[in-house]
């Protein structure tokens, strides 16, 4: 049977017809004009832009919440640069991103040569372990969730890969709403979810600023809010954000001129507004809001009192693309179990990370299982962090985490040694062959000893499954312990300082050699400079 768009629509997926498909439009003619490429209604077209522009329009066609979404500005590149574009981009590499790839693409892309216009903290794109974790943490199942800060939809696209991954449809069983006050990021929103087979309501413009509007009228009506807003905006009038509501703690600070000086509180009173009696949010923050003073306060103090403050987690530095400064992650949950009503996690994650470059870090995909199990003890559920544990064995095999782990150093010794070795006695035109086969080998073997590392960084911490808190890294604090520290949020004012490990090398000792070396290199030094001067003399300089 022929493939049709119903069968698309089952699926969840959008049906492109044969003229919008990569493959079609990176194998025309060179010479558009000439190959007499018509529209359904026999309009010719004359170049390629023209032929990509109705692509999108045949895309726009198969999905109502892309009508006029789609940009069709393609004739403004020369044909042969344009066709370059498409070939660069029909890559299946592509495919194996994953979450939020426009975001990522676009956000790169700002980097790289609108450092200017990227320049705001987290106006654009969450960094995809930030989504993750909020995502794990809050584990949407069903219900409304709102991004009032959307961005390209990242939120919305890693909750729907958690619904589905969960063996349900998130088009069935999730409601998605969005308001993003830039009319560009909210067409990125809206293509981000038809590619991802998402349906939601998404609002732009002046009515989608977030200080002046509830577009959605959703004020006490949301399972879940997660969001990634602009941290520290300023000259927010405070006259309309007060007529605007969503305020159940009062306005912060508010200046001579009638403002408000910093934002980050109207939006943390806006995300907890937007919930319901079992609701659950989660949020990137600007750090200095943990701890901030005078009104910020007040409100703060108010928030814990109410006990749905529930998870409190620091990021270190460079997991933003366009801004190498730290973070915080918010979590409520106003369904949180009696015994937790006044106990908050606090999780200092600023020295947990994978170091992807100089400039980028992030979660590996293990780093936030881990931390998600921290969580599920916390809230009692041991079977989820048994899961884990199962899911370790599952992929490094039965036996003890830290026997598992030197097995795996030793073997990678091993091929390291029988690498150097079957290169160094090969024919010079089959080394580099060689060499690389064995780099793949070592890859994976490499990749397998990561995987045990978190593993043994997991269980000697938590063993078979019981929390416990960990100096240096997470701490369950209770009301009064956070009043005593005058109501701050920071988790490094809870978990305290991780102990030192001793490195098993004796200090006197270390530094005896040390001095031995210094005076060694001081005798060189002065021998060389010794050198130097004869030299010159010799130069007659």
């Amino acid at each position: 049977m022929p493939v049709e768009a119903s069968d698309f629509a089952e699926k969840s997926a959008l049906y492109l017809p044969k003229e919008a498909h990569y493959s079609y439009l990176v194998n025309l003619p060179e010479d558009i004009k000439a190959a007499n490429i018509v529209t359904e209604n026999g309009q010719q077209m004359n170049s390629l832009g023209e032929v990509v522009n109705h692509a999108m329009e045949l895309v726009e066609a198969q999905s109502e919440q892309l009508a006029g979404v789609l940009p069709k500005e393609y004739t403004n590149f020369a044909d042969d640069l344009l066709a370059e574009l498409l070939r660069i981009f029909n890559n299946n590499a592509l495919d194996d991103v994953g979450g939020d790839v426009i975001g990522r693409i676009y956000e790169y892309f700002l980097s790289k040569f609108a450092p200017a216009v990227a320049s705001d903290d987290g106006v654009f794109f969450t960094p995809k372990s930030l989504v993750k974790m909020i995502v794990n943490i809050l584990e949407p199942t069903s219900g409304v969730l709102v991004d009032i800060a959307c961005g390209s939809g990242g939120m919305f696209v890693q909750s729907g890969d958690f619904v589905n991954s969960k063996g349900m449809s998130a088009n069935k069983s999730m409601t998605f709403y969005g308001q993003e006050k830039v009319e560009y990021n909210a067409q990125l929103c809206l293509m981000n979810m038809a590619v991802h087979g998402l349906t939601g309501v998404i609002k732009s413009g002046n009515e989608a600023n977030t200080f002046y509007n509830d577009a959605h009228n959703l004020a006490g009506c949301c399972d879940y809010v997660m969001a990634n807003p602009p941290f520290n905006v300023d000259k927010v009038k405070a006259e309309a954000a007060q007529n605007a509501g969503r305020l159940p703690f009062g306005l912060p600070g508010v200046n001579k001129a009638n403002e408000v000086g910093n934002a980050n509180y109207l939006w943390i009173s806006y995300f907890y507004a937007y919930l319901n009696e079992t609701g659950r949010a989660g949020f990137v923050m600007a750090s200095s809001a943990t701890d901030s003073q005078g009104k910020d306060k007040d409100i703060r103090e108010r928030l814990i009192k109410t006990g749905h403050v529930d998870v409190m987690i620091s990021v270190g530095n460079n997991f933003f693309y366009t801004k190498s400064l730290p973070c915080s992650l918010w979590f409520f949950d106003k369904g949180k179990a009696e015994n937790l009503k006044d106990k908050v996690l606090f999780i200092d994650a600023r020295n947990y990370y994978t170091v992807v470059d100089r400039t980028l870090n992030e979660w590996s995909d293990w780093q936030l299982k881990n931390m998600n199990a921290i969580v599920w003890l916390y809230r009692g559920e041991t079977d989820k962090y048994q899961q884990l544990i199962e899911e370790y064995h599952a992929v490094l095999g039965k036996g003890d985490f830290e026997e598992i782990l030197h097995v795996q150093e030793e073997r990678i010794k091993t091929l390291r040694i029988e690498t150097k070795a079957t290169v160094d006695a090969a024919a010079k035109k089959d080394k580099k062959r060689i060499q690389a086969e064995f780099d793949e080998k070592v890859a994976e073997q490499e990749e397998q000893l990561t995987i045990a590392k978190e593993a043994v960084w997991l269980y000697s911490k938590f063993g078979d499954g019981e929390y416990q808190d960990i100096p240096g890294f997470c701490k369950i604090s209770n009301r009064d312990e956070i009043e005593e520290k005058g109501w701050s949020l920071t988790p490094g004012a809870y978990v305290g300082v991780a102990p030192i490990e001793d490195d098993g090398v004796d200090f006197h000792e270390r530094m005896d050699e040390i001095h031995e070396e210094l005076l060694k290199l001081q005798e060189e030094s002065n021998r060389l400079m010794d050198t130097i001067s004869k030299n010159l003399k010799e130069m007659g300089i």
